[in-house]
């Protein structure tokens, strides 16, 4: 998949086995804001989270950067499936992070595989030491996502769990 040359991110996407994990542009983020499709999209995509974040991108450009949000591609068909991000900058070494699967495309891993990939791709950075993710108890799958990837639960509130990611050399505590 290419964009145009004013359009092309500068980041280097983030691979696993099946999928790649690439840096939105800002004419995608129009296409969806403006409801405009693309033949490289699955059929649903975007989903209303991805029309959230594309909104929120004059807002916060740091998430059209190295550690923002990335479009979930899958490899084999390059379609389009999703979409994963940092919520960049991070506050004392922590970051969260936030994801997304079309219903078309879940339950075959892609989520977790895309959350572990993220998370790690993160702690690289030499000022994040913890990546973290809240979820509500009352959306299982998404904590089976969280713990599949890797992440180990840091905290249960009421109606939310937190869960984190961290680098080895940080403590935990």
């Amino acid at each position: 998949m290419t964009s145009s040359p004013s359009s092309s991110p500068t980041h280097a996407d983030v691979l696993t086995e099946r999928l790649t994990l690439r840096p939105w542009t800002t004419s995608e983020a129009t296409a969806v804001l403006d409801g405009t499709r693309s033949a490289r999209w699955a059929d649903d995509f975007p989903a209303e989270g991805d029309r959230v974040i594309a909104g929120l991108f004059t807002q916060f450009p740091a998430w059209l950067g190295e550690y923002g949000h990335r479009l979930i591609i899958e490899r084999e068909s390059g379609s389009v499936v999703g979409s994963i991000g940092l919520f960049w900058p991070p506050s004392e070494g922590v970051l969260e992070i936030g994801y997304g699967i079309v219903a078309s495309r879940r339950g075959r891993g892609y989520a977790p595989e895309a959350t572990r990939a993220l998370a790690e791709f993160a702690l690289a950075a030499s000022d994040v030491h913890t990546v973290f993710a809240n979820v509500e108890l009352s959306n299982p799958p998404s904590v089976r996502v969280l713990e599949k990837a890797g992440f180990h639960r840091w905290s249960t509130e009421e109606k939310t769990a937190r869960f984190r990611f961290t680098s080895p050399d940080h403590a935990q505590s």
